[in-house]
């Protein structure tokens, strides 16, 4: 790695689902749901993941913690290929590695008790005495603020705002170093939300941890994430630090889902874009750039040419034609 900050490099990850043939057909279906992604993130930071349902962002999360398997390509965590790594290794290596899932309601065990799931992760690894993982336990719970009375409770007594806070609290107290949340807060209420961030945000400082944050609510992201990369289709299509992002966003695709983000003034009026059809499908996606059969700016080339991730200068990445011209494709050269 190049840059010393940087705790998780992605290059070129790939992932895709092959469908069982037909009755006597020898056609396979491809869902190509990962199609070359690419990116990095620096310790401590926390990257954002927007797009579509559809788009690849929880593919994404389960490719990199190899929950499933990627097609090809390379995730390098603190230099070292995780991929490359044996089933063993790869169970070792969860300890740093931690994910808290979008519903806390099926992401925990009804039959096992607070202490018992938080602790579970301390029981496999056999992370000190029986005392020890104990004490651990009451001080994640302390952190995460969850009452010390509610260890011998069960799933089903709690709110779905405390509920995530005991999948927090378990992703938490192996001490990790880097999280993907998969919509942590999206099954969550408006009202517990913002406490839920927060809390994120402090445990951030707190354990010094890095983020990698996917959601569809682009206000939940705006308020959590430092940079943002937006999918479409397997693909990233912009990758942006959030001021940026928000004040200039480059690709017709990110510019389209900003203007839906609800203003909450009534007297302020703004245009919004207008897709045209629906998301393609993966197993057929389009030649070419892939969002031109929903673009209001597409031209001839954008059919039959796959547009680049370009560096656009200020740690602003775009894959848009309309910023290269025919010919500087080789060279590199930026309009």
């Amino acid at each position: 790695m190049n840059d010393p900050n940087i705790i998780l490099e992605v290059h070129d990850l790939k992932k895709y689902f092959f469908s069982g043939k037909k009755f006597l057909s020898k056609e396979v279906k491809t869902v190509r749901a990962l199609d070359g992604v690419s990116f990095s993130i620096k310790a401590g930071e926390t990257l954002g993941v927007v797009g579509e349902s559809g788009c690849g962002k929880s593919t994404l999360s389960r490719s990199i913690l190899r929950l499933h398997e990627p097609t090809s390509g390379k995730v390098i965590y603190n230099g070292q290929d995780l991929l490359s790594f044996d089933q063993e290794k790869m169970r070792q290596m969860r300890r740093e590695l931690q994910i808290i899932f979008q519903d806390p309601y099926s992401s925990l065990n009804s039959r096992m008790t607070v202490k018992e799931q938080i602790r579970a992760s301390l029981d496999v690894f056999k992370l000190g005495s029986r005392e020890e993982r104990e004490q651990k336990v009451m001080e994640i719970m302390t952190k995460v603020g969850l009452p010390l009375e509610y260890m011998n409770r069960y799933p089903h007594e709690f709110s779905g705002g405390q509920r995530q806070r005991i999948v927090i609290a378990r992703a938490l107290v192996l001490d990790p170093k880097f999280i993907i949340c998969d919509e942590p807060v999206s099954a969550l209420d408006v009202s517990v939300r913002a406490q839920v961030l927060n809390l994120m945000q402090d445990l951030q400082k707190t354990f010094n941890l890095t983020y990698l944050f996917i959601s569809h609510d682009l206000s939940v992201v705006r308020y959590i994430c430092d940079r943002i990369m937006v999918m479409y289709l397997g693909k990233v299509v912009e990758i942006a630090e959030k001021k940026d992002l928000y004040a200039d966003a480059k690709h017709p695709y990110t510019q389209a889902l900003l203007s839906a983000i609800p203003i909450p003034d009534v007297d302020m009026n703004r245009d919004n874009i207008n897709l045209l059809g629906d998301m393609p499908s993966a197993f057929n996606p389009p030649s070419g750039c892939r969002f031109h059969t929903r673009c209001l700016k597409a031209h001839e080339r954008c059919t039959q040419e796959e547009p680049p991730l370009k560096d656009l200068g200020g740690n602003h990445s775009v894959a848009c034609h309309l910023y290269w011209q025919a010919d500087d494709l080789q060279s590199g050269k930026l309009v």
